[in-house]
Formats: C-alpha cells, sequence, structure tokens
C-alpha cells in the first residue's frame, strides 16, 4: 500500500472512532453553529499534533508521563461538566428548540472545542505518539508522506462530519430529536470522562 494511503486509512481508523471531540462536531453541525471554525480547530490541532508526532516529539510525550496524568484528570473533569450540561438539556427537550435557543459565541464555542482537543491524554499517544512511531517506519522521507495522509484523513473526516451534521437539521427540528441526541451526548461524555480516569479513551 502506497505510504500516503497507508497514513491515512490509519489516521481515519483512529480519528473516526466515536468521542467527545467527534460527538462535539456533530452537535454544531446540526446547528449549524460556527461549523467551519469548529472543522479548521479540530483539523488543525490534529495537523499540529502530528507534524509534531513526525518530527519525533513522540519520545518526548512518553517520557513525561506526568504531563499526560495531569491532562488525564483535568480532561475527565471537562467532560463530566459537559455530560451534565448535555443531560440538563435531555431533560428539558421543550428548550432545546434551536429556533428558540440562542447561538452560543463563536468564542465559546472554539474554546470548548479547544478543550475536548488538547485535554484528552488520548490524542497525544495517538497522533504524536502512535502515528509518530509508525510514520518513523517509513524512513525519513517517507515519514513526511506518512504523516501528510494522516493529516489528510484528518481534514477529510472533520469535513464529512461536520457538512453531513448540517443535513440532519430538518430531522432535528422537533425538541424530542434534541433530546435524544443530547442523552447520546451526555453518555459519550460521561464514558469518556470514566475512560479517561480508569483506562484509555476514544479520541
Amino acid at each position: 500500500m502506497p505510504t500516503l494511503l497507508t497514513g491515512f486509512v490509519t489516521a481515519l481508523t483512529l480519528i473516526a472512532a466515536i468521542g467527545a471531540q467527534n460527538a462535539f462536531v456533530l452537535r454544531q453541525g446540526i446547528r449549524r453553529e460556527h461549523v467551519v471554525p469548529v472543522i479548521a480547530v479540530c483539523a488543525g490541532a490534529d495537523l499540529l499534533l502530528i507534524t509534531a508526532g513526525v518530527a519525533g516529539l513522540g519520545a518526548l510525550v512518553v517520557a513525561h508521563p506526568g504531563v499526560l496524568t495531569a491532562s488525564r484528570y483535568g480532561g475527565a473533569a471537562f467532560l463530566l461538566a459537559l455530560a451534565v450540561g448535555a443531560a440538563r438539556r435531555a431533560r428539558r427537550p421543550s428548550a432545546l428548540d434551536p429556533a428558540t435557543q440562542g447561538p452560543a459565541t463563536l468564542g465559546a464555542v472554539l474554546a470548548t472545542c479547544l478543550a475536548l482537543t488538547f485535554l484528552n491524554p488520548h490524542v497525544y499517544l495517538d497522533t504524536v505518539v502512535l502515528l509518530g512511531a509508525l510514520a518513523q517506519q517509513h524512513g525519513p522521507t517517507g515519514s513526511w508522506v506518512f504523516g501528510a495522509g494522516a493529516g489528510l484523513a484528518s481534514i477529510a473526516w472533520f469535513t464529512a462530519l461536520g457538512g453531513a451534521a448540517t443535513r440532519l437539521r430538518p430531522v432535528f427540528a422537533r425538541p424530542r430529536a434534541w433530546q435524544f441526541l443530547d442523552a447520546g451526548v451526555a453518555v459519550v461524555m460521561a464514558a469518556m470522562a470514566v475512560l479517561l480516569v480508569v483506562g484509555t479513551p476514544a479520541t
């Protein structure tokens, strides 16, 4: 398999796993709220971390487990707070109608997106450590080709996820649909928080 395609497929299998970040992109896409900036932040963060991994930062991350530990507990607390918020929204379906619910500010949305990305230590393990190590197996030049494929996978995934979600807006015209979505988001966020503390979460 060509190196570029190998990087693309490998990264796609990691990024597409159900997780808090993907759930957030999905919800923003359905709301049609700051979708392009959210996609840009998610893909841009992945590109930054993949580049760092290909450049050899993975060994440094592994050598400082304390940073990952602090990120794990901080990320778990943040995800639990998001889970509680989603659960509260799910309990009040009459308040979930996008036509009556005011939009969140761009700053608040991007801050949440960045926190979901950089407070999750599994992101570093996937992109910096794992993809970085796999890239190194392709030699000095091939490693960057592998990284380019991984970066393309991130851009393609988040663009497709956000774009597909916007087309689901008619389905979520009823508050009941938002209730089910937010209930699902609450479960995902809570599960990721638990896994951050006791195990290995998906991104």
